[in-house]
């Protein structure tokens, strides 16, 4: 029996999918504003630092945001939700790093639900959770996007438990066909799920898309 003590106690990362305490209602739920926070705020003790080939790049930005969407691998959404959030910025897939001393970033990263999208996700969060960052990086969470239409699989529900454990906080959004086929329609309304997510972090949705 494991109690919620785990979540600051535990290493989450040494925690496997069948230890996480109640998976199903987690699963089966999306992450919206009723959704409490799920990992550790900040970087926890012993988390090994990842081989330099499993970090991401880093950027120096001297441009502001109110949020940097860091998509962890290509095709991960990033550039999607930049467009629909006023003062969010896409992150080129690497961290950005401040050049203002005393500062920190803003930043969620982004992944597809697919195995590939997953396993990007878990190293970005476990190079965050090492504390290699430092304070230049405030990660206040996890955006997966649906990488196909209907439920996610078992496999990757559990996986994706497993990587909720080790972030602030996950947000789910689902498949949209409409960003599939073309470039995205501002004036078309939004999953009540992306509303949510900005709503979270305080963004503002860009052009009409608050419908």
């Amino acid at each position: 029996m494991q109690s919620g003590a785990s979540m600051t106690n535990a290493n989450p990362w040494l925690t496997g999918p069948d230890r996480a305490p109640d998976p199903e209602p987690e699963a089966v739920l999306p992450a919206t504003r009723r959704q409490a926070r799920t990992g550790p705020a900040t970087p926890q003790p012993g988390v090994p630092t990842p081989d330099t080939a499993d970090r991401l790049p880093r950027w120096s930005q001297a441009w502001p945001a109110t949020v940097w969407w860091l998509g962890v691998h290509g095709g991960a959404g990033e550039s999607t939700l930049a467009s629909l959030a006023a003062g969010s910025r896409p992150a080129q897939h690497g961290w950005p790093m401040p050049e203002t001393p005393g500062t920190s970033s803003r930043v969620a990263l982004v992944a597809r639900t697919n195995w590939s999208g997953l396993t990007a996700a878990q190293r970005a969060a476990t190079e965050w959770a090492s504390g290699v960052l430092g304070d230049a990086v405030q990660l206040v969470g996890l955006v997966l996007i649906a990488d196909a239409p209907g439920r996610l699989p078992k496999p990757l529900r559990d996986l994706q438990q497993v990587i909720a454990g080790g972030v602030p906080r996950v947000w789910t959004v689902p498949w949209v066909d409409a960003w599939r086929l073309g470039p995205v329609d501002l004036a078309a309304p939004i999953p009540k799920e992306l509303r949510a997510l900005l709503a979270d972090l305080q963004l503002s949705p860009s052009g009409l898309a608050h419908n």
